[in-house]
């Protein structure tokens, strides 16, 4: 039996294999996966790789203010045959020359399209480090439902074991009386086949647990055939005081990352259009040259011909757009639309926002509900149970009374476990919109 997802699916996850090469428990709380996820998670790790690529990126912009350099030399040999004016006819002829250069070149003005580059990807990196807190909130919510659906699956075991022993020894005290002529064969063999499906129950349980705790080390990525398993808290609050629904939404319109990534979505959209603007803008650059050569066929020497041939040269060059073929008016009206497709996706995600945690805050009053109900129809069943367990003990009551009773009690002790787990993780969610960090 597995909790009930009241939230959305959330990203697909995998970890990195890094954790050979660390020590690890073989018994694991919440906050232990929770930060062995945070840093071997490959989706947070390929959104921090992202971040790295956007700060070299921001590098790259910076540097695009500042002059060029770049040198270059060439050596050249000729070989041909040309007329001889003297003596006539052909004569070969050889040379050699060689040709050195350095040039710079500056952007001195480009419309501000340079600085508005540098300026979209700040916004650019501050996003890929949103997505990053987005990423690891997400795991967090997944990693802490698969740790409840075992802890659920765990407590469902003790009290079938429970069940168990109880059973068997009403079988023991009915083979008795049976033998004794006291009760029919149907008697028996009915409290013999709920023995049997009480085992089953528990064999149920127990693959229950094993295949959570095989969910759960799937998504941390653990080594095959590590020993693992996981601790059961002290204590779960099913019932726990929660904010109200306005105050939860506030701090969800500004903490989460989503939102501010939308925020930022329409902000780089803004610097698109100031780019675009810039295209209707002159662009002036500066440039500087020196250059020399040397030739074989020439009369001075090597460093006098260098000399001789010195180049210098130094110069500014002013672009005017006057018709560019609706090019930049395309590019405005285009960072136009962006906007306005940024700013529908961020009220998008604010609505969405609102109405998940609007959603999760429904879900903790039904499941607090619904736990405080099942502790009374717990109570309750339990209570009959025992009388029904008394009365078929001194024969007051027969088997088929009894076993009503006994799959009631089953029934509403499923439910309250159920409704427990439910509550907690409930609970969990909606801290998790209000800021509260995720823990046991």
């Amino acid at each position: 039996m597995l909790i009930r997802r009241s939230w959305p699916i959330f990203l697909a996850l995998g970890f990195g294999c890094s954790a050979g090469a660390q020590t690890l428990p073989q018994v694991w709380d919440l906050k232990t996966c929770l930060a062995y996820a945070k840093d071997n998670n490959i989706t947070i790790s390929s959104a921090r790789l992202n971040v790295e690529t956007g700060k070299q990126e921001l590098l790259l912009s910076r540097a695009a203010q500042l002059p060029s350099l770049g040198g270059s030399t060439s050596q050249t040999y000729t070989h041909s045959k040309n007329t001889n004016p003297v003596v006539g006819g052909f004569q070969t002829q050889s040379s050699f020359a060689s040709n050195y250069s350095i040039s710079s070149g500056m952007t001195l003005y480009q419309g501000g399209y340079l600085k508005d580059v540098i300026r979209q990807n700040n916004l650019i990196l501050e996003s890929d480090n949103q997505s990053v807190l987005e990423d690891i909130d997400n795991i967090y919510v997944q990693i802490t439902a698969a740790y409840l659906n075992i802890l659920l699956a765990k407590e469902t075991i003790v009290y079938q074991k429970d069940l168990i022993n109880t059973s068997e020894a009403q079988v023991k005290q009915a083979q008795q009386e049976y033998d004794a002529g006291s009760i029919a064969k149907v008697d028996l063999a009915e409290l013999q086949a709920q023995l049997a499906s009480d085992r089953y129950t528990l064999v149920t349980g127990e693959s229950n647990v094993r295949q959570g705790l095989l969910n759960l080390r799937v998504l941390l990525q653990l080594p095959s055939g590590t020993p693992f398993d996981i601790g059961t808290p002290d204590t779960l609050i099913a019932t726990a005081l929660v904010p109200s629904l306005d105050s939860a939404q506030m701090v969800a319109a500004r903490t989460r990352p989503e939102l501010r990534i939308g925020e930022l979505g329409v902000q780089s959209a803004q610097v698109d259009l100031a780019k675009a603007r810039s295209g209707y803008y002159p662009t002036l650059r500066a440039s500087a040259a020196l250059s020399t050569g040397y030739s074989n066929n020439e009369t001075p020497g090597y460093f006098q011909q260098l000399d001789n041939n010195f180049f210098q040269q130094v110069g500014l060059t002013l672009s005017i757009p006057i018709f560019s073929n609706r090019i930049n008016r395309t590019n405005v009206e285009n960072a136009k639309i962006e906007i306005q497709q940024e700013e529908l996706n961020l009220k998008g995600a604010r609505i969405g926002l609102s109405q998940t945690v609007e959603q999760a805050y429904i879900n903790v009053l039904n499941a607090q509900a619904q736990y405080n109900a099942s502790v009374d129809q717990l109570n309750y069943t339990l209570e009959s149970y025992r009388i029904a367990t008394e009365e078929l003990k001194v024969g007051a009551a027969n088997v088929v009374q009894f076993l009503q009773q006994k799959n009631a009690y089953v029934q509403a002790l499923q439910a309250y476990t159920q409704a427990k787990y439910n509550a907690v993780l409930d609970v969990k969610i909606y801290d998790f919109y209000t800021g509260v960090p995720i823990e046991l």
